[in-house]
C-alpha cells in the first residue's frame, strides 16, 4: 500500500514539475494567450470576408441559374454569364486544393509584398477558403426559397434586386444560419494551419512551449483542450440558434 502510494505521490509531483516547467516558468502561459488572440483575429476577420465573398458568389450563381436562360442576348447577359463562370472556376479552385497549399501560396507568392502582415496575408487566405463554402451554403438557401416568393415581391413592385434584398435573402439566412455557424467552428480549427507561414497562433503557440521545454505532450494537450473548449462553447450556441429558429417558425 505504501509503494503504491508512493507511485501516485511521484506521479504528481512529476505532473506539478512538468506543468510548472511548461506553463509558469517565464510565463510561457503567454505563448498561448496571445496565440489564442491571434486565432480569433484571424477567425473572425476570415469570417466576415468569407460571408461578404459567399453572398456575392451566392447572388451571382443564383441569379444565372433563375435568370440566365431566359435573358434576351445583350451586354446583361454576356456579363452575368462572364461572372458565373468566373465564380464556377474559384469555386472549383478554393474547393479543389488543401487550405495550406492556399495559405503558402498566400504568402509566398500573392502577396509577398505585405508578406510581413502575416495575420493580414491570414485573414485574406482563410478568408478566399471560406468564401467558397459560404457561396455554396447560401446559393442552396436562396434556391430553398419558393419560386412564389419572387413573384410575391414582383406584384409589390419590387424589381429583382429588391426583391433579393428584402425578401430572399432574410429567409434564405434564416434557413442557413446553423450551417454558416458551423462554417465558422471549421475555420476556427483550420487556422491551426498558420504556423506555417510564421504565424503565432494558438497551435504555434503550444509548438513554441515545445520547443522551450523539450516536452510535447503536456503543450498539445492544452492546445487540444482549448480547441475542443472553444468548438464545444459554439456547437452549443449553435444548438440553441437551431431550437429557436425552429420554436419561430411554429
Amino acid at each position: 500500500m505504501y509503494l503504491f502510494d508512493l507511485s501516485i505521490q511521484d506521479w504528481w509531483e512529476n505532473f506539478k514539475d512538468t506543468f510548472i516547467l511548461n506553463f509558469i516558468t517565464d510565463d510561457r502561459y503567454m505563448y498561448l494567450v496571445r496565440g489564442l488572440g491571434v486565432t480569433f483575429a484571424v477567425t473572425i476577420g476570415a469570417t466576415l470576408l468569407g460571408v461578404l465573398l459567399g453572398v456575392i458568389i451566392a447572388l451571382v450563381r443564383s441569379t444565372h441559374d433563375k435568370n440566365a436562360h431566359d435573358m434576351r442576348p445583350g451586354v446583361g447577359r454576356f456579363v452575368l454569364i462572364a461572372l458565373n463562370k468566373i465564380a464556377n472556376i474559384y469555386l472549383t479552385v478554393i474547393r479543389g486544393t488543401p487550405m495550406v497549399v492556399q495559405l503558402m501560396i498566400a504568402y509566398f507568392v500573392v502577396f509577398v509584398s505585405v508578406s510581413q502582415h502575416k495575420i493580414f496575408v491570414a485573414i485574406l487566405a482563410f478568408g478566399f477558403n471560406s468564401g467558397a463554402y459560404v457561396a455554396e451554403i447560401i446559393r442552396s438557401g436562396i434556391m430553398s426559397i419558393d419560386p412564389g416568393q419572387f413573384e410575391a415581391g414582383r406584384s409589390l413592385g419590387f424589381n429583382y434586386a429588391q426583391t433579393m434584398l428584402y425578401i430572399i435573402i432574410p429567409q434564405a439566412f434564416k434557413n442557413v444560419l446553423p450551417a454558416l455557424a458551423n462554417e465558422f467552428i471549421v475555420l476556427i480549427k483550420e487556422t491551426s494551419v498558420s504556423g506555417y507561414i510564421g504565424l503565432q497562433d494558438l497551435t504555434k503557440g503550444g509548438d513554441v512551449i515545445r520547443s522551450r521545454t523539450f516536452t510535447a505532450f503536456m503543450p498539445l494537450l492544452a492546445v487540444a483542450i482549448i480547441y475542443l473548449v472553444i468548438v464545444m462553447f459554439f456547437t452549443r450556441l449553435v444548438g440553441i440558434l437551431e431550437r429557436r429558429l425552429r420554436n419561430s417558425e411554429r
